[in-house]
């Protein structure tokens, strides 16, 4: 609870003073900018320590991809012994698992432009950011010459027929 009000402070006798609604706001304006302070200073903290976790998570999948990458060296090394141990000649196996292992890069690539070419623009956001000249010019009350958008049931109403989930 931010205040605290004992009874002694609400009885007033008759010749103590009303505080000016002048005092009262300041009052409620220092409270609510220290409220607001508490709060950032609670969010700093608790993102402080994800952020932390999150570096050392990074930090782990970066050892671990990185010995994968080792353990795979090695992978295509026995591979090409292997088909050497089956009556090929050494340099043909290794050039076969250089041709594998370029058709499985060359697979990735492919899979990899297929997922970008598929990346959605965030629609709202530049809806967003080619209204805000036109938001940041002050109106006078009453002289609005733009529509304010309408929000039924978690959607917003965009210009024409669209919308989207907020």
């Amino acid at each position: 609870m931010a205040h605290s009000v004992s009874q002694a402070a609400v009885v007033r006798s008759p010749e103590t003073e009303e505080p000016s609604i002048g005092s009262l706001v300041q009052s409620a304006t220092a409270d609510l900018s220290t409220l607001i302070r508490g709060e950032i200073e609670l969010a700093k903290a608790e993102i402080g320590t994800s952020a932390k976790k999150a570096g050392v998570s990074v930090g782990l999948f970066s050892v671990a991809g990185v010995l994968a990458a080792f353990a795979g060296i090695f992978f295509f090394i026995a591979l090409a012994e292997f088909l050497t141990w089956l009556g090929l000649a050494r340099w043909i196996s290794y050039l076969i698992v250089f041709a594998l292992l370029l058709l499985v890069a060359g697979l990735a690539a492919l899979i990899g432009l297929r997922m970008l070419k598929r990346i959605q623009k965030p629609e709202r956001t530049l809806e967003t950011l080619r209204d805000l000249p036109e938001v940041a010019h002050r109106e006078a009350p009453g002289q609005r010459h733009r529509d304010v958008p309408t929000v039924s049931n978690g959607r917003v109403e965009l210009r024409g027929n669209d919308s989207y989930t907020v």
